[in-house]
C-alpha cells in the first residue's frame, strides 16, 4: 500500500545491529542463551530445596530438551527462530531476583480497563494488517528528519499514527500539538497530498534554529503568534476554506496534554468523528485527564482499584514498580479518602497547571458520557514485547498484547526493528483511536 511518494527523497543510512551495550540487556526471548535460562531454573530448584538425586534426573532431561530445540531450529533455516515461551515453564515461578517477573507472562494481572462502545463495533484492520504495515513503515521511519525526538513520539506511536491515517484516508488532517514537527512529518508520509492543519503554541520553525525540525509546505499553521486553541477555532469557516464539506471525513490528532473529555466534547461540537489521542495515560499517571482514566470504572472489566494496603493489588503494584518506570504503587495511585480515579482523584488539565478535584460520582458520569457517544475505541498495542524492545517505561500488565509477542525475535529481526536504538521503544502511552457520534453539547 505504501508508495515511493510517502518517503522523503533522501534516505538516511541504515543503522547497524544492536551494539554490545544493547546486547548486555536481558533478552529471554532468544534461544541463543540456554545457559542463562538453565541457571535461572537451577536457582529456583535450589530455592525449593530439590534434592541432589532429583537434580541428577532433571538436569539430563533439561539438556536433552535444549539440544532438541537447537537441532529443530537448525533444520528449519527459513522459519522463525524456535523459542520456548516463558509461560511454558510452569515449574519455574516468577519470583523476585530471577529477572523474569517483570515481563509479559504477568499480562493482565492488574486488569486493563475497557472503554465500551455503544454497539460493540471493532476496527476494520487486523493483526495481519498491522504486521504488514510494520514491514512497510520501518524504512519510512528510518528517513525521519528528527532522529532524536526526545519528549516527542517514539516508534510505537509514530507507527500507529501513520498506519491509522493511511487506513482512514481522511480529506483533512488536524493536529493539536506539533512540537518540533515529527507528527506532522508522520502524517505527511501517510497521506502525501492531504492538507494538514497544525495548532501549536510554538511554531516548529523555531526549533530549526537549534537543530532538526520539520515544517510542512502543504500545512496551515495556527502556531506561534497565530496560535488558536483547538476549542476556539471557527471550524465551519476553516473547513469551508479548505474545501471540506463533510467534517466526519476529518481526522483530528491530539498531542497537546489537555483534558481529553474536554477535547472529545469540542470535537463533537465541530462534527469530527475520527479522533486519535497520543498520550492516553493510565490511571494514576500523566498530566491530564485521559480516556484511559475516564474509562477506568468499577462497573467494567478491568476497571476500578483497591486502596487497601494489604490487598493483592497493592502487593502486585509494589512488586512491579521495581521493574517499570511508569508503574504506580498504592501510594502513587490513591489520594484522600481512597480516591483512585484520574490522578489521586484529580482531573488534570492545561499541562498540569489546572487540577480539579472530582468525586467518584462525577468520574462515573464522565465515563457514562463517553460511553454514550462512543462508536469505537481501539488502543494501539505495543509494537513488540518488552524482552524484544528492552523497554522499561510502561507496565505490560496494564497494556494490551503486543503486535509482536515476546519470543518472536525472528520476526522482530526480519522486520528490521533491531536496527533501531532501544530508546525509540520507550515512549508508549496507550495511543487510542476513537470514533464518536455527533452530538449536541449543552
Amino acid at each position: 500500500m505504501a508508495s515511493a511518494a510517502m518517503q522523503e527523497t533522501t534516505l538516511s543510512a541504515r543503522r547497524g545491529a544492536l551494539s554490545s551495550e544493547d546486547d548486555d540487556g536481558r533478552d529471554d526471548s532468544k534461544t541463543k542463551k540456554p545457559s542463562r535460562l538453565t541457571m535461572d531454573i537451577l536457582a529456583h530448584l535450589r530455592r525449593f530445596s530439590i534434592s541432589a538425586p532429583c537434580l541428577a534426573v532433571a538436569l539430563p532431561l533439561l539438556l536433552v530438551f535444549i539440544i532438541a530445540v537447537a537441532v529443530l531450529s537448525r533444520s528449519r533455516p527459513h522459519a522463525e527462530i524456535l523459542v520456548t515461551p516463558l509461560d511454558s515453564l510452569p515449574l519455574v515461578p516468577l519470583l523476585p531476583g530471577n529477572g523474569l517477573e517483570g515481563l509479559a507472562p504477568n499480562f493482565g494481572s492488574l486488569g486493563v480497563p475497557l472503554c465500551r462502545s455503544k454497539h460493540g463495533k471493532m476496527v476494520e484492520w487486523t493483526s495481519k494488517d498491522l504486521l504488514k504495515g510494520l514491514e512497510e513503515f520501518v524504512p519510512v521511519y528510518e528517513t525521519r528528519p528528527i532522529k532524536n525526538n526526545i519528549y516527542g513520539m517514539g516508534f510505537d506511536h509514530s507507527f500507529g499514527l501513520w498506519f491509522m491515517a493511511r487506513w482512514l484516508k481522511p480529506d483533512l488532517m488536524i493536529e493539536s500539538g506539533a512540537f518540533k514537527g515529527h507528527s506532522t512529518w508522520v502524517l505527511r508520509q501517510a497521506m502525501p497530498e492531504t492538507r494538514i492543519i497544525s495548532l501549536s503554541p510554538r511554531h516548529p520553525e523555531k526549533y530549526l534554529r537549534k537543530g532538526p525540525a520539520y515544517v510542512d509546505a502543504n500545512c496551515t499553521y495556527f502556531a506561534g503568534k497565530d496560535f488558536v486553541d483547538f476549542g476556539s477555532v471557527d471550524w465551519v469557516s476553516v473547513l469551508k476554506k479548505h474545501g471540506v464539506a463533510d467534517p466526519s471525513r476529518v481526522l483530528a490528532f491530539f498531542d497537546d496534554h489537555q483534558n481529553e473529555l474536554k477535547r472529545v466534547k469540542q470535537a463533537l461540537k465541530a462534527g469530527f468523528r475520527n479522533l486519535i489521542f497520543e498520550d492516553n495515560y493510565d490511571t494514576g499517571t500523566g498530566d491530564h485527564y485521559s480516556l484511559r482514566q475516564i474509562c477506568d470504572q468499577t462497573y467494567i472489566t478491568g476497571g476500578g482499584h483497591s486502596c487497601f494496603k494489604d490487598s493483592d493489588e497493592a502487593k502486585i503494584r509494589l512488586k512491579r514498580k521495581k521493574f517499570w518506570k511508569k508503574a504506580v504503587d498504592i501510594d502513587d495511585l490513591c489520594g484522600a479518602g481512597e480516591a483512585w480515579w484520574g490522578v489521586k482523584g484529580y482531573m488534570r488539565d492545561n499541562f498540569n497547571h489546572s487540577n480539579k478535584q472530582i468525586s467518584d460520582d462525577e468520574h462515573v458520569q464522565n465515563g457514562r458520557f463517553i460511553e454514550s457517544v462512543l462508536d469505537l475505541y481501539w488502543e494501539l498495542p505495543p509494537v513488540a514485547g518488552p524482552s524484544l524492545t528492552h523497554q522499561t517505561r510502561y507496565d505490560p500488565a496494564r497494556s494490551t498484547d503486543p503486535i509482536i509477542e515476546d519470543g518472536k525475535f525472528g520476526l522482530f529481526q526480519r522486520l528490521g526493528l533491531t536496527r533501531f536504538e532501544t530508546a525509540v521503544f520507550n515512549g508508549y502511552t496507550q495511543m487510542v483511536f476513537l470514533r464518536v457520534s455527533v452530538s449536541t453539547i449543552s
